[in-house]
C-alpha cells in the first residue's frame, strides 16, 4: 500500500490520485480475497457470501461489502430498526435500563454471531438475519401482536404474525414502498425465525434458536428487577442444570448448542439442555408473559391497539399512502408504531 506523507498535502492532484489508486486496488481484490478467505475458513455447510440466491430486483454490487454485509447495513439504517428502541420486550414503555425490542435484537444478534463463528458458518449472514428478525413487531410486545391479530381476524378475516410482517417491512414498507431488496437467504431467515418451518440455512437456524435463548434469560432478569419474579421462585432443577444467573445460563446453552450442532452437522441442542430451556420457557409464560400481573398490561395494550385499529378502519384518510389494500395499510401503520406513539395516539382519540 502506498504511504502518503504530510509532504503530499500540497500536491492536491497527486494526493487525490494516489488515494484513488489505493482504494481501487482494495476494491478490485475485495471479492477475490473474501472468496479465498471463506474457502479457507468456513465449514462446507456454510453459505458463501458470493453464492447467494440473489435479490428480487437486480442491484449494483458494492465493491467493498459482501451481499450479506449490504443487507446488514440496509437493516441498521432503516426506520423500522430504529423504532425498535421504543417497543416493548416484556414491560410496556419500560424504564431505560429494561430490555426493549432493540436491545433484545442486539443481544440475539451478538450471541448468534458467537455461535456462527464457533461453527465456522457465515457470520455476516447470521448478523443480517438477527438484526432484521423483529423489525415487523408491533408495539406492546406479544400482547400487541395478539391484539392486532384479533383486529385483523374480526374485520378482514386475516391473521397477523410478526415474522410475516417483518418480511413485509423489508420487502415493501421500507424506503417509501420500495423495500430494502434483501438477499433471499436473509429474507428466508427473517420469515422463518419463528413458526412451523425452519430456515433453509444453518445461519438462519442459529438465529431461530438463539432468539429463545436470549429472550428467556434476559426476560428473567427484567422480571426479577420489576418484582414480578423472585429468584428463589425459578424452577430449581432447570436452574441447577443451566446456571444461577442469566450470564451463566447463556454460556451453558451456547456451549451445548455449539458442541451438539458440530457433532450432528445441524443446529441442535442436546435433549437434556433443550428440555430444560423449554421448561424454563413454559415457566416464563405461566408466571410472566401470561401471568396475573401481566394481565392488566395486556388488557391495556389490547384496548389501545383495538381502538387505534378501529379508528383507522373508519377513517382511512388518516393513513399514509403505502402499497397494499386497506388491511395492509392499517397493519403497516399500527405495527410500525412505538409504544409511546401508540399511547399518545390512543390518548388523542
Amino acid at each position: 500500500m502506498a504511504v502518503i506523507t504530510c509532504g503530499d498535502e500540497g500536491r492536491t492532484g497527486d494526493y487525490a490520485e494516489t488515494v484513488a489508486n489505493v482504494a481501487g486496488r482494495v476494491a478490485d481484490s475485495f471479492e477475490v480475497t473474501t472468496r479465498e478467505r471463506e474457502e479457507a475458513f468456513l465449514s462446507p455447510l456454510a453459505v458463501r457470501s458470493y453464492e447467494t440466491r440473489g435479490r428480487e430486483h437486480p442491484d449494483e454490487p458494492c465493491r467493498l461489502r459482501t451481499p450479506f454485509q449490504r443487507d446488514r447495513d440496509r437493516i441498521v439504517h432503516s426506520k423500522s430498526f430504529r423504532r425498535l428502541k421504543h417497543k416493548t420486550q416484556v414491560f410496556i414503555d419500560p424504564p431505560d435500563h429494561y430490555r426493549t425490542r432493540l436491545t433484545h435484537t442486539l443481544e440475539t444478534t451478538a450471541i448468534s454471531r458467537t455461535v456462527a463463528r464457533a461453527l465456522r458458518l457465515n457470520e455476516d449472514l447470521t448478523e443480517a438475519i438477527g438484526l432484521g428478525h423483529d423489525v415487523g413487531h408491533p408495539p406492546f410486545g406479544h400482547a400487541g401482536e395478539e391484539a392486532l391479530d384479533e383486529a385483523l381476524r374480526r374485520r378482514f378475516g386475516r391473521r397477523f404474525r410478526h415474522n410475516e410482517h417483518s418480511l413485509r417491512v423489508v420487502d415493501v414498507v421500507e424506503r417509501g414502498g420500495r423495500g430494502l431488496n434483501l438477499t433471499m437467504e436473509v429474507r428466508d431467515g427473517i420469515l422463518r425465525h419463528t413458526g412451523p418451518e425452519e430456515p433453509a440455512t444453518l445461519e438462519g437456524r442459529i438465529v431461530r434458536l438463539v432468539d429463545r435463548v436470549a429472550y428467556i434469560n434476559h426476560d428473567i432478569d427484567d422480571a426479577i428487577r420489576h418484582g414480578t419474579l423472585v429468584a428463589d421462585e425459578l424452577p430449581s432443577a432447570e436452574i441447577e442444570l443451566l446456571g444461577p444467573t442469566g450470564a451463566r445460563r447463556i454460556d451453558r446453552l451456547v456451549h451445548d448448542l455449539v458442541e451438539t450442532s458440530e457433532s450432528e452437522r445441524d443446529i441442535r441442542q442436546s435433549p437434556e439442555i433443550g428440555e430444560a430451556m423449554l421448561s424454563l420457557r413454559r415457566f416464563m409464560f405461566d408466571r410472566v408473559y401470561l401471568g396475573s400481573e401481566a394481565q392488566a398490561q395486556h388488557r391495556r395494550a389490547r384496548e389501545i391497539v383495538l381502538a387505534i385499529f378501529d379508528h383507522l378502519a373508519a377513517h382511512p384518510e388518516y393513513l399514509p399512502e403505502r402499497p397494499g389494500d386497506l388491511a395492509d395499510r392499517i397493519t403497516d401503520h399500527v405495527a410500525g408504531m412505538t409504544d409511546r406513539f401508540a399511547l399518545a395516539y390512543a390518548e388523542s382519540l
